[in-house]
């Protein structure tokens, strides 16, 4: 898969949760960020195509979709979000 636009080094904490069901919510950090997608730093191992709902910053929350889940050194996994719609900004 091409990434069609440029990401951008941003730590911005957000939680993870899945929109199927019952599951635990995770607080991590954004290792970086574009309009349609982030990467992201989890303790959790995800399945790729599978939703996860992102909220950051008080409310502001979207529908994302699992793009890759890599493993990292420890216990941890890189994943890749792809958003259903753009984020207009990450920081406000």
């Amino acid at each position: 898969m091409h990434r069609m636009e440029s990401r951008t080094r941003a730590r911005v904490e957000v939680e993870l949760s899945s929109p199927n069901g019952p599951s635990s919510n995770e607080i991590t950090l954004t290792e970086n960020v574009s309009r349609h997608g982030a990467r992201v730093v989890t303790k959790r191992r995800w399945q790729p195509s599978d939703g996860v709902i992102v909220k950051w910053r008080g409310n502001r929350h979207s529908l994302a979709r699992i793009a890759y889940c890599k493993p990292l050194k420890g216990d941890a996994f890189a994943i890749g979000l792809q958003f259903s719609s753009a984020i207009v900004s990450w920081m406000v």
